[in-house]
């Protein structure tokens, strides 16, 4: 196990985490791990600590700080993609079982150890696509709702042209948010970046993560913070002696990765962006694939992963995507697929 830090971001206003297919109108709901660490990165750049960050981190291929992708949480539930290779759970008359995106980890521990959840205790939340318990006092509420903003781009040069538009965000419930976890590399990187990462991360609480931050989007409380050991912390999956690797984030193989692709569960997911340097802002990133959150990969030893530079050829500096792993060891599942 390696030392880790949660976070926990109770969001004030709504927060912009992206589109799956680039547009205004849609929204996911988690923010993507290399997402995160963009954002980190700047809030190092702006806190002055940067060059050492990327030395320790996407310059390297064993990084002192993997960050996981952000998922909602909602009181002590903490929600998570269902692992692909164990999901979702036999048939069921009154649970539709696959709709749901996300699901809480104490269910997916359960699955894990052998148990099947009681369908009747269960429901997809059809607007959230969360799984929520069903108790005496009924069906919990999502932790999120997706709603949508009018916004109007103006020709200031020439006040002639206005284009109204709208655009997607997530407005989460009083008592839900984001959580993510910050694993480190050994107990030397716990104590050198835990508290640079929980300055960072308050920053980015104040100024705000995802898009249209300068309409007030992505903003949060203060970050509440809890040490531990990864992966005990999120996730008591059984020991296993061949593990298969449940991936929290997003991961870009490295170049040696030994990862049995003809068996697993698994999804990819096409990432562009734009930079946010003042070399050039807005530049577009080269886009790349990533294996998806939720995946399990077939592997020996945890996978990796790697960060890659995107920058625009000709760039001034690189633009680093980061790809490494955050993952899980959970029992293999008999046969697989690629998703």
């Amino acid at each position: 196990m390696r030392p880790a830090l949660r976070i926990r971001l109770r969001p004030t206003t709504p927060w912009r985490t992206g589109s799956p297919h680039g547009g205004r109108d849609a929204v996911e709901p988690l923010f993507h791990s290399d997402s995160l660490f963009g954002a980190v990165s700047a809030a190092f750049g702006r806190l002055g600590g940067l060059k050492e960050w990327l030395a320790s981190s996407a310059a390297t291929t064993e990084p002192a700080v993997r960050l996981s992708s952000c998922f909602p949480f909602l009181e002590q539930m903490d929600f998570v993609p269902p692992p692909m290779s164990h999901w979702p759970p036999p048939h069921s008359s009154h649970v539709r079982w696959s709709s749901a995106r996300l699901a809480p980890a104490s269910l997916i521990t359960a699955i894990l150890s052998g148990e099947m959840p009681k369908e009747e205790r269960w429901v997809v939340d059809g607007h959230t696509g969360c799984l929520l318990p069903v108790d005496r006092r009924g069906v919990a509420q999502g932790p999120f709702r997706y709603v949508t903003r009018g916004q109007a781009a103006v020709d200031r040069v020439t006040g002639g042209m206005v284009a109204p538009h709208r655009a997607a965000a997530l407005q989460f419930a009083p008592n839900a948010g984001m959580w993510c976890v910050a694993v480190f590399q050994d107990d030397e990187a716990a104590a050198r970046w835990t508290e640079p990462l929980k300055s960072a991360l308050a920053l980015l609480a104040d100024s705000g993560f995802g898009g249209m931050r300068s309409h007030g989007f992505g903003r949060a409380s203060a970050p509440e913070f809890e040490s531990g050991m990864w992966p005990a912390m999120v996730l008591n999956a059984p020991a296993t002696d061949n593990p298969a690797w449940w991936l929290l984030s997003l991961m870009t193989p490295a170049g040696d990765e030994k990862v049995d692709w003809s068996t697993g569960a698994y999804g990819v997911k096409t990432r562009g962006g734009r930079v946010e340097s003042p070399s050039a802002w807005g530049a577009e990133k080269r886009e790349s694939s990533m294996v998806a959150e939720g995946s399990v990969l077939a592997c020996a030893e945890a996978p990796r992963g790697a960060a890659e530079d995107v920058a625009p050829e000709g760039f001034a500096h690189p633009v680093w995507r980061a790809g490494f792993a955050v993952a899980v060891p959970i029992p293999a599942a008999q046969g697989g697929r690629a998703a």
